[in-house]
């Protein structure tokens, strides 16, 4: 499948915040049992993915989420999310998931094109985010489009589980 441009649209009424749901538990489940096994993908989807989970992220520490239609077709083939981090004057980009068969069609390029033109808006000088160890993937292509790791964490997210990640940032980029 060659490339194609994708749509943001925003998540904003309640039937989107549950469509939004569903499709994290889709996507979840289709790539994180292989790299942190099952068990740990059912906790982190109920932990941060979940309804609950994202209108508390909504209400309660102004993440914005917006799902990623491509534009030939009007599909849905993923989700991204984040929020200002007016302390640090950054965004922090907290999600970016694409259904297994969009990935590698320059979807996640495009968003984090979406989140340079997002942040040069709001006057924000750098974008930041973590990225599991263990996602292969995710690190290259963060590296790829720029992004250098700045640290490494590793965060007990309760129920015996540890989120092992890196911290990756780099600068927005001029329009």
């Amino acid at each position: 499948m060659g490339a194609t441009n994708v749509a943001f649209a925003p998540v904003t009424s309640d039937e989107d915040r549950a469509l939004l749901a569903t499709l994290a538990d889709e996507i979840w489940h289709e790539y994180w049992p292989a790299i942190i096994g099952p068990e740990q993908t059912d906790y982190m989807v109920e932990q941060f993915q979940s309804l609950s989970a994202i209108e508390r992220d909504m209400r309660e520490h102004a993440y914005e989420y917006w799902f990623l239609h491509a534009e030939d077709d009007g599909r849905i083939v993923g989700y991204t999310g984040g929020r200002v981090e007016a302390e640090t004057n950054r965004y922090f980009i907290s999600k970016i998931y694409l259904l297994a068969k969009e990935r590698g069609c320059g979807f996640a390029s495009r968003t984090i094109a979406f989140y340079d033109q997002l942040a040069r808006e709001r006057g924000l000088s750098a974008l930041y985010l973590t990225v599991n160890k263990h996602n292969d993937l995710g690190v290259r292509a963060y590296l790829g489009k720029g992004f250098k790791t700045i640290d490494a964490v590793e965060t007990d997210i309760g129920n015996g589980f540890v989120m092992d990640d890196y911290i990756m940032e780099r600068a927005v980029l001029p329009a």
